[in-house]
């Protein structure tokens, strides 16, 4: 096959945007002369993550389509206008043989000028309640692939979200020393990692932060990375005992799973598929907005035995001294639940997506030819 000429289309957060470079990084492992070009918009992380992942980065007007009915949805027709042509001048330029979308900002204009052009549309939807985007792009194309079972449309295909392989070949157990040692942590004892995400989350960092004498006393380590903009103040105490690790943001995030038992986090769909194919156990708390998505994403691996759910208003030092502690004083508990959600994990969403994508190119140009 000469080379595949592709572009994805997944912008805005890293939610959409790490989907969409970890399948174009499966698609060059897979057909290294791949030509990828990656669409986006100068609002969100695009400029930031893209590049730096060595893909080529076209710019097109982002278009944020309302929920509800707003003054800006009637000036969305014209800026959607506007953005469908810009993409349909990069579809052009690079010559594209299939756009491959994740949703986001960047998504719907890919989609529309994908149709317009007659090119073929592969649709991957990481959360468990699909956008906006998505929705639209499901219906132009019979190849939509989700990452759970049940998830819209009826046609879908449940792979599972493109990770990293530093996420799904990591093997815990023998790096464990090295992640510790990396952060200050002892070699032996029970870890706790806390995190809200890439910009952090107050809740959790005022509940876990709270709880640190409780924590401390029962002989648990805490890396708790706080978020670039949030600030913890490393708890009172001898942190030759239990290390409370305060960190603001973890580039290397599998160095971070590997010394943890523990999770406590919000349940955005790439954490909680990296987590499940880490097979690290969590305690999700969904961030209590957009109608109740983080709780969707997080029930497959709960109802799996791999994770708890706690609501963000219960979660408070007094909750984590009474369920969290005892958890981790737990070892034969945490070991079934790491069972548990690496049994509900997805490793290969990534190669799966790209060899759908080639195949994709090839059937459109067996029927050129």
């Amino acid at each position: 096959m000469t080379a595949p000429r592709v572009v994805v289309a997944g912008g805005h957060s890293a939610g959409h945007i790490e989907p969409a470079m970890n399948c174009a990084d499966a698609l060059r492992r897979l057909e290294p002369s791949a030509e990828i070009t990656a669409l986006g918009t100068v609002c969100g992380l695009d400029t930031v993550l893209i590049p730096a992942r060595g893909y080529p980065l076209e710019l097109v007007p982002p278009v944020p389509l309302p929920r509800h009915p707003t003054r800006a949805l009637l000036r969305t027709p014209g800026r959607l206008r506007d953005s469908v042509l810009a993409a349909g001048a990069v579809l052009d330029r690079v010559r594209a043989e299939v756009v491959v979308g994740f949703g986001g900002y960047v998504a719907v204009p890919a989609y529309l000028a994908a149709r317009r052009r007659g090119l073929p549309i592969v649709v991957h939807e990481a959360n468990a309640r699909p956008g906006v985007a998505n929705r639209l792009g499901a219906r132009m194309t019979t190849h939509v692939f989700t990452a759970a079972p049940g998830v819209r449309p009826a046609h879908a295909t449940a792979i599972g979200i493109p990770l990293r392989p530093a996420i799904t070949g990591l093997d815990r157990s023998a790096l464990r020393g090295t992640a510790r040692e990396r952060f200050g942590l002892r070699p032996d004892g029970p870890v706790l990692l806390v995190t809200g995400g890439s910009q952090g989350a107050r809740a959790i960092n005022a509940a876990v932060s709270g709880a640190a004498p409780a924590l401390r006393a029962a002989g648990v380590q805490v890396l708790h990375i706080t978020g670039p903009r949030r600030v913890v103040g490393v708890p009172d105490g001898d942190p030759a005992d239990s290390p409370y690790v305060v960190v603001p943001y973890v580039e290397e995030m599998h160095y971070a799973y590997a010394a943890a038992d523990l999770v406590l986090c919000r349940s955005g769909a790439m954490t909680c598929a990296e987590l499940a194919a880490a097979g690290l156990p969590a305690v999700y708390v969904p961030l209590p907005l957009r109608g109740g998505e983080q709780r969707l994403n997080a029930e497959p691996v709960v109802a799996a035995g791999g994770a708890l759910l706690v609501d963000d208003a219960d979660l408070d030092p007094a909750w984590i001294e009474a369920a969290l502690v005892p958890l981790l004083s737990d070892p034969e508990r945490i070991a079934a639940m790491s069972a548990r959600a690496a049994a509900a994990g997805a490793r290969d969403a990534d190669v799966v997506l790209a060899r759908h994508v080639l195949a994709v190119v090839a059937e459109r140009r067996g029927h050129a030819g």
